[in-house]
């Protein structure tokens, strides 16, 4: 008999546990990197807003999938954050905002976002108890308008736009009393804080009034005698807006969830009655709304 020992055969068990395990970490890594990718590609469209509480945004969603688009509304508590949020691609689209605003962020955070699309405008309205028309208001009276710089401006642009006044080089959304042509106006402007136009109203012969404050001085908007004109373009800054990057500005589906929000009339009628009738519906071409964003911007630049 030999005097070798035969060992016995070593389990390639282990062996075999290992390639198995490592198998199944990379199938893991290779399927979670798929995960992420098709997440951040897929087909869902994140739609950032500041009040999902609207029961419109439903029907929105609806109509969008009626379309085969599926929408995804994001909310957001603060004003501040649906376009930091669009520049970090956290969401593709915003609507909450008009102009005026978006060219406040884009000059001073050098944002490249812009405008696709137009939805409404929310009118700012001249108020009388004196008088039933613009027309009827006695040359040299007195109009008060809100004190703070948004709003007095829009506020004298409405005023300039009804013919009661004119601004010098046609006004903007800079424009303030100073800018006012006393010689070439039929009536004196003075201004108030915006919550106390209203109760002004009975020792003047009109006052500019914040929607926000209609309802406590038992006024409607139907009560205006003069409000933005959607067709004067000096009202396009202060229309609301679809926003997205400027690098998806031609995104097909983009375009197509404008055309949604513009074209269905169960949209409008949700929009409307959130806004309890104040909303002004436009189309307004997307060059329009981006040479007003850019115009916008540089008139911000040169005011800051």
């Amino acid at each position: 008999m030999s005097d070798q020992i035969l060992e016995a055969p070593k389990s390639r068990t282990p062996l075999y546990t290992a390639i198995a395990v490592v198998l199944v970490l990379l199938l893991a890594v290779g399927a979670y990197f798929l995960f992420i990718r098709d997440d951040a590609d897929g087909d869902t469209i994140r739609i950032g807003v500041v009040d999902d509480s609207d029961p419109y945004w439903d029907t929105f969603v609806e109509a969008a999938a009626d379309e085969g688009l599926d929408v995804e509304i994001v909310n957001y508590d603060e004003y501040t954050l649906p376009n930091p949020a669009l520049d970090e691609g956290a969401i593709d689209i915003n609507q909450f905002q008009h102009i005026v605003f978006l060219g406040e962020y884009v000059a001073s955070s050098g944002s490249d976002i812009v405008p696709i699309g137009s939805t409404a405008i929310y009118p700012l309205g001249l108020y009388s108890t004196q008088y039933d028309s613009v027309e009827d208001i006695p040359d040299g009276a007195e109009i008060v308008v809100p004190d703070d710089p948004s709003n007095r401006a829009r506020a004298l642009l409405i005023l300039q736009s009804a013919g009661l006044i004119e601004l010098q080089d046609g006004g903007s959304i800079f424009s303030d009393l100073s800018d006012v042509d006393e010689d070439a106006s039929r009536v004196t402007v003075t201004e108030a804080a915006a919550d106390l136009t209203a109760s002004s109203l009975g020792d003047i012969a009109a006052a500019v009034i914040n929607n926000d404050f209609l309802e406590p001085s038992g006024l409607t908007p139907e009560d205006a005698i003069a409000e933005d004109d959607p067709a004067d373009p000096n009202a396009i800054p202060y229309v609301n807006i679809f926003a997205v990057r400027g690098e998806d500005k031609d995104n097909a589906d983009y375009l197509k969830l404008v055309e949604i929000y513009q074209d269905t009339q169960s949209v409008l009628d949700g929009v409307q009655e959130a806004a309890g009738g104040t909303a002004e519906f436009v189309k307004i071409p997307q060059a329009d709304l981006e040479q007003s964003l850019r115009e916008t911007v540089e008139e911000t630049e040169a005011n800051s």
